[in-house]
């Protein structure tokens, strides 16, 4: 028994220290040498799994993200899911509106456009005041659960960002619907379903990103069932119409994942407040526990994604080309 103790111990210690040596290769840059980097191209931020009342990390990387916009062009910030924790939002006039949002993200270059996706911790509130509260702030820009977005880039190409909700996509939450999550009971799974596929069929955009809260693949002691249900619901689609990027959260932690055969690069964003440990799986290229946000750079010939930590150094780039 002690020597089968001691064999897990190692084994645990390699898989952690793996992840770890990853994240130790950051590349610490300045502002401006991280503007160099994001010049001339189409930029936005993705950031997720924040509303701590400013409290852990949220409120430094919240200052990190309104100076790195101050310094480089940013179009506007993705917030994948869970903006909100612990119990949601009752209503549009909530106080965690100010504590969680208003009051932290308060960089005069982060009055931009917020594209927000729902995430499990909105549905254990009130899902219909988060999609409200653009009535309320001009720079929460979100029409619906789950919407498109095109733009034009330099060179004649074209991004498309397809922003899915994903909570409903997974049985667990159906079931537990009544006791937690009530909101989730009244959405139509395969009407959503049918919109991504159609969505993406039509999408003849020169780059082509998915971004939900709940990953795809992903290291974590979360249930199985999570990713189980996105690989059967939404990576077909993924991989069927040429998706380049899966961005997800959810996990508190940054983990590229490429697996066997599959076209898609599948990115876990970390928290931009509390994070976790992560361990390396099959098809990780990428991992760490840092918290943090990141940043998807988009030309006519790149696509990247920078993984930043909380002093915005690069922990990690994904890249695709054409």
């Amino acid at each position: 028994m002690k020597r089968i103790t001691i064999f897990l111990g190692l084994s645990c210690l390699f898989f952690f220290s793996a992840c770890q040596q990853q994240a130790t290769s950051r590349q610490e840059v300045s502002y401006e040498q991280l503007d160099s980097l994001l010049d001339d191209r189409f930029n936005f931020i993705v950031a997720n799994d924040l509303g701590r009342n400013g409290y852990y990390d949220q409120k430094p990387i919240a200052e990190r993200m309104g100076e790195l916009a101050e310094n480089t062009d940013i179009e506007f910030v993705a917030a994948a899911g869970d903006v909100h924790h612990f119990e949601g939002v009752a209503s549009v006039s909530d106080p965690l509106w100010m504590t969680n949002y208003e009051l932290i993200y308060a960089h005069p270059e982060l009055m931009i456009d917020w594209f927000p996706v729902l995430g499990n911790h909105e549905y254990r509130g009130n899902t219909q005041a988060v999609l409200d509260y653009g009535k309320v702030s001009r720079r929460w820009s979100m029409p619906g659960r789950y919407y498109a977005k095109s733009f034009e880039l330099d060179g004649g190409a074209s991004l498309k960002i397809i922003f899915i909700d994903t909570t409903p996509l997974i049985d667990k939450y159906h079931e537990e619907a009544e006791e937690s999550y009530r909101d989730v009971a009244e959405q139509d799974m395969e009407r959503q379903i049918r919109w991504i596929d159609s969505t993406l069929q039509a999408s003849d955009e020169t780059w082509k990103v998915v971004i939900g809260h709940h990953p795809v693949y992903a290291q974590t002691p979360k249930d199985e069932i999570e990713r189980q249900n996105m690989q059967q619901r939404i990576d077909p689609l993924l991989r069927k119409y040429g998706v380049d990027l899966y961005i997800g959260g959810h996990i508190h932690n940054f983990q590229h994942i490429k697996p066997a055969g599959s076209p898609v690069d599948y990115v876990v964003n970390s928290s931009g407040s509390l994070s976790r440990e992560v361990s390396p799986v099959e098809g990780t290229v990428f991992c760490s526990s840092e918290p943090g946000f990141s940043v998807v750079s988009a030309s006519d010939k790149e696509l990247k994604l920078y993984m930043l930590d909380k002093n915005c150094n690069i922990l990690h780039t994904v890249e695709r080309q054409k």
